[in-house]
């Protein structure tokens, strides 16, 4: 699933090419994603409108027109690119929007567990938005917070990262990359993080998403960005879907656990387990 880092690269590359044009055609050819595609609404809101600003929250992307949004999500698989009016569509393509400069932006989602809607304004009390926590690269976002938001929490620091209602954007990549920079074990109970490791996250998440944006983000399978290119902070993981290989830190081999229902990577030694105080 595209990131933070995925989702702010897509979002950069569209708002070069889209900021300041006019929509003058809308082609749906798939309504059926995770929600479905409001195409008549679309049709009535989108046609005529110039984009005035493209914005992201977490890991969506809102096309700012001047009645409303345009939100896009790209689930698992999904994405956008540029192509010509006349391209052929391929296989998972579900919608395009044609713009005055020759250009069409085409959505797709192989496994279509994305999303593009019609959001009123103002889109921050949409319900899809609503409910978000801290932007990690935002000015809330630093260490008292962290220790605050922590305390009481009965949930591990990884389960506490990536959580959106928490903190946005933060996905198994990066949280796996996160807490092994900050040494800290992905299963060490979140409310027993000290203000001094609630800092010293919190800077560390910040400098990880910067790096992995520019570098496009990480491309393991599927994500490109809108101009098609891959990214290539894969080549600057330290742990994620490394197991079994030598810490670049201390050579022990790395570990892959199960936490939150995804794979969990990580270093023995370099970050030491705390035994939980739960029952």
């Amino acid at each position: 699933m595209p990131e933070l880092p995925e989702v702010e690269t897509i979002r950069r590359g569209v708002a070069e090419r889209i900021v300041g044009r006019t929509i003058q055609a809308l082609a749906v050819r798939r309504t059926d994603l995770r929600w479905p595609v409001p195409e008549v609404t679309l049709r009535q809101k989108v046609i005529g409108k110039t984009i005035l600003k493209v914005e992201r929250r977490g890991k969506y992307v809102l096309l700012a027109c001047p009645n409303g949004f345009i939100l896009l999500h790209f689930g698992m698989t999904g994405g956008v690119r540029w192509v010509r009016p006349d391209a052929p569509w391929e296989k998972h393509d579900h919608v395009a929007l044609e713009l005055d400069n020759n250009l069409t932006l085409r959505f797709y989602d192989p496994r279509r567990f994305g999303a593009l809607l019609w959001v009123d304004p103002p889109w921050e009390s949409h319900p899809l938005l609503a409910n978000l926590g801290v932007e990690p690269l935002g000015e809330a976002f630093h260490g008292d917070h962290l220790f605050a938001a922590s305390r009481n929490r009965r949930v591990s620091v990884k389960g506490f990262l990536m959580d959106a209602k928490m903190v946005v954007g933060v996905g198994n990549i990066y949280a796996n990359e996160a807490l092994f920079l900050a040494g800290l074990h992905p299963e060490r109970p979140v409310d027993q993080l000290t203000l001094d490791d609630c800092q010293r996250l919190a800077q560390t998440v910040r400098e990880l998403l910067s790096a992995a944006i520019a570098k496009g983000g990480t491309t393991f399978r599927d994500y490109r960005d809108s101009d098609g290119n891959m990214g290539y902070f894969k080549m600057d993981l330290h742990v994620y879907q490394r197991q079994g290989e030598p810490c670049f830190t201390c050579n022990s081999p790395i570990q892959m656990t199960r936490s939150h229902g995804r794979s969990t990577f990580h270093c023995p030694a370099c970050q030491k387990p705390v035994r939980s105080p739960w029952p």
